[in-house]
Parts: structure tokens; sequence; C-alpha cells
């Protein structure tokens, strides 16, 4: 059984979400993998959705869309510009393999989940915020028996445990009809919780584009992870970089990141997205923040222990003080370097008798 750890890897796996920034171009498709692998990050994921299957006709656009696109264009009609084909999934499937960057897709719709669990063969899958309480396609996604990465956008906790109450029930294969008591059955039982630590990981995400960074809300990482005892990441929709990397000191173990050749480019999702020197700057980052972060334990490092010597004090005098005299606080004190008698002596020496001549400003032997 493959579980999202073993195929994720311990480090931060980095998500450079290309999304439908490719504008249904195949060639600026293949030039955001390139970015992507220049990058370094392990994964580009695209969409894939069969608009019919998608939206209604008459759907309206969100407010973040008519700022970027035609006013007078549906979403129906924004959408099937950006759709990809299926020839064009197996091409930047194959380009992926060629650039050693895994290759990943979001599945909006039923046929484009069997498309890419069976024609393609992907062994992840990345589901939307807008389809965790879809809950019979929830259920196709878990009965795949592929781990999943999971958003979290606009949801509550009940929100996240009833979509992982399906998930459990799809994964276990359970015979019984699929119900919300079958689902919260499974949801609460050993095999189920097990399960799902193994198959599923959540992204703190707030769907907004761009969001504001006073409703991030990054210390939901931790909740989460606490509540739900699973791997979780974080989707970022913010401006710029530095909230994901925020997020990976957090505990963020997944990090999912807009990005577009051009901010200028016309389509719903540019303006919102980084440029390809950010999002090199941003695993360069995180890269660095994953170092950074260490193992938890306290103890000097190897370079720490000769500037120790330079940095810390021994007892030393502050006059002149002649064999028979007492030491006191007015011709003793602590002063650099380390090599000496320890200060926590101090107290040890105050009263004593000096049992030869110091000089001023010399070490105590």
């Amino acid at each position: 059984m493959h579980s999202v750890d073993k195929i994720l890897g311990q480090r931060t796996y980095i998500i450079a979400e290309a999304g439908v920034n490719h504008n249904g171009s195949l060639d600026m498709a293949m030039q955001l993998i390139d970015v992507a692998a220049q990058a370094g990050v392990n994964a580009i994921k695209f969409q894939t959705f069969k608009t019919e299957s998608l939206v209604s006709a008459q759907a309206p656009k969100a407010g973040y869309q008519l700022l970027s696109t035609a006013k007078d264009e549906s979403q129906f009609e924004m959408l099937k510009k950006l759709e990809l084909s299926e020839e064009a999934h197996f091409t930047l499937l194959k380009y992926c393999q060629q650039k050693n960057i895994e290759f990943l897709s979001t599945p909006f719709d039923e046929p484009s989940l069997q498309f890419l669990v069976e024609a393609l063969g992907l062994k992840l899958l990345k589901i939307s915020s807008g389809e965790i309480n879809n809950a019979p396609f929830l259920l196709k996604v878990a009965q795949s028996q592929l781990p999943i990465i999971l958003s979290t956008g606009m949801s509550s906790l009940q929100d996240i445990e009833l979509a992982l109450s399906v998930l459990a029930f799809g994964y276990l294969d359970s015979i019984e009809q699929p119900s919300l008591k079958s689902f919260l059955t499974a949801y609460s039982s050993e095999e189920g919780q097990a399960i799902l630590r193994a198959k599923v990981a959540l992204l703190q995400c707030t769907t907004e584009y761009p969001a504001p960074v006073n409703m991030v809300n990054l210390r939901v990482i931790n909740s989460l992870q606490t509540v739900f005892g699973v791997r979780v990441g974080f989707s970022d929709h913010t401006q710029g970089i530095h909230i994901p990397v925020a997020a990976v000191a957090r505990g963020a173990r997944i990090i999912e990141k807009h990005f577009t050749l051009d901010k200028n480019l016309p389509g719903p999702d540019h303006k919102a997205s980084i440029s390809p020197d950010e999002l090199k700057m941003m695993v360069s980052q995180i890269r660095e923040v994953e170092q950074a972060l260490g193992s938890g334990h306290k103890y000097p490092f190897p370079i720490e222990l000769e500037n120790r010597i330079v940095a810390r004090k021994s007892l030393t005098t502050l006059s002149v003080v002649r064999k028979g005299e007492i030491f006191t606080e007015e011709n003793l004190t602590a002063k650099r370097p380390n090599t000496g008698i320890s200060p926590f002596s101090y107290w040890d020496y105050l009263g004593r008798v000096a049992t030869k001549d110091y000089n001023a400003d010399e070490q105590l032997s």
C-alpha cells in the first residue's frame, strides 16, 4: 500500500501550481514545466476537467475572475478555453518524466478522475477545496485507493471530518450502503483512522485570490495536525513568498503555490501567482528553513565550542590582589575569555584568601 509519506518523502513537498496558467496552450504548459523543474520543486500540478461536467452554462464567475477576464464571458466559456486535451496530458506527463519532476493534476469531475487514475496512472491525487462537500465524488476518489492531498478552503472542522468520513468509508471498501451513518462509523473505527493517516494529507487554505494575510490563519496547521493526526500542509494564495516560508516553520510539510510565466498574461489566476524568479527563491528559502528547524534537541554545535572560549567569561581580578588579601566584590569580577575558573564559582571565592599575588585584570588560577 502506497502511503502519503512514502510518496511525498520526509522533506517539505513543494507543489508548483500551474493550474490553468497555461491559457489552454500546450507550449505554455511545457514552459511552465521547465520553470518548475529549474526552481527545484517536487511536482507541478495542472487541472483536469470537462467543462460540461464542472459548471452549468449559466454559472457566474467569481469576483476575482471578473477582475482579470472578460466581464461578458460566463464561467463556462472561460473554462472551456482552459481545458487541456487528453493528448496534451500524455505529452505533459512524458515531459515531466524527462525533466525529473512529478506530474500532478486535480480532477474536477468523475470522468477526469477516471482518466487520471486509469489512463495516466497517477500515484497521487490532489483534490480541491471546492470538492470537500461533494460526497459522491470523494467516495469515487477513495475507491481509487490512491493517496490524496485535500485542500480545506472554505471549511470548518466539521466539514473536514465529514469529508474524511466519506474517504475512510471508500478506502475501507465497505460493503455497506453509503450513508452519513456508515461514513461516520468508518471514520470512528480504528481501521478508518489508520487508513486516513496512511492515505490522506490536508492543506490549510484560504479560498480567495489573492488571500489577505490576516485571513491566512497559519496556526490552523497545528490544529489540523492535532485534531486529525494526518500530514498537514499549506495551499497558499497570498501575494509574495514569505507566508509559505513561514508555514514551513509552523510545521507545514506540503506547500502548494500558484506560479505563472508572466503575471500580466490574460487569465483568471496570473495576477495571484508568483513569477519564475519568486518560485525559485521560495524553494530555496523553504529548504533553508527546513535546515534551520533542526532536531529540537538543545546542544552546542561543534562550531560553537570554539566561540564558547571567546564569548564566555572566567573569574578575573578588578585590581591588584596581594597574597593573603581577601577576594571581595570590589576586586573580583568575570571577564572574557573562558579559559579560567567558571563565574559559577564567584560566590565560593568571595571571602577566600588569595594564595598568590594577582595583577589587575588577571584570571584566577
